[in-house]
């Protein structure tokens, strides 16, 4: 058996669920990444709770500490606010947050070819980490 590494984000909830569910194309972050290419979305032990009463009509189940999805990087786009304000406008619900938060900036993660996966028990890091399993 061959160990291989992948490229991990671990993601709050219900953002981790709303990416691999399909309802979340952009995951942020205050700092960018060069990385472009496959990654595992991990659902971290935290819990954005204000978020979570607004997705509660969705009834989707939100685990917590596990890999969940499969996706690739393909962009790491600045946002200002003009982009965030055509990301409320194609979907209010989900990207609404981008302009209440004040001088938020940052950088979004372009997620593509997102495909959930039997979830895999794992602890979290901060920013892109890596995840070695047998092949």
């Amino acid at each position: 058996m061959n160990v291989k590494k992948m490229k991990v984000l671990t993601i709050k909830q219900p953002w981790a669920t709303l990416i691999a569910k399909g309802y979340k194309e952009y995951e942020f972050r205050t700092w960018k990444t060069k990385y472009r290419g496959d990654i595992l979305i991990h659902a971290g032990k935290g819990i954005d709770k204000e978020a979570m009463k607004h997705f509660k009509h969705l009834n989707l189940e939100y685990p917590a500490g596990k890999i969940i999805a499969r996706a690739t990087i393909t962009d790491c786009i600045y946002v200002d606010k003009s982009f965030a304000e055509k990301l409320v406008k194609k979907d209010p619900l989900v990207y609404k947050n981008l302009i209440n938060e004040k001088n938020w900036e940052g950088y979004g993660f372009k997620l593509e070819n997102v495909v959930e996966i039997k979830p895999i028990q794992v602890k979290g890091k901060l920013s892109l980490w890596d995840y070695e399993y047998k092949s």
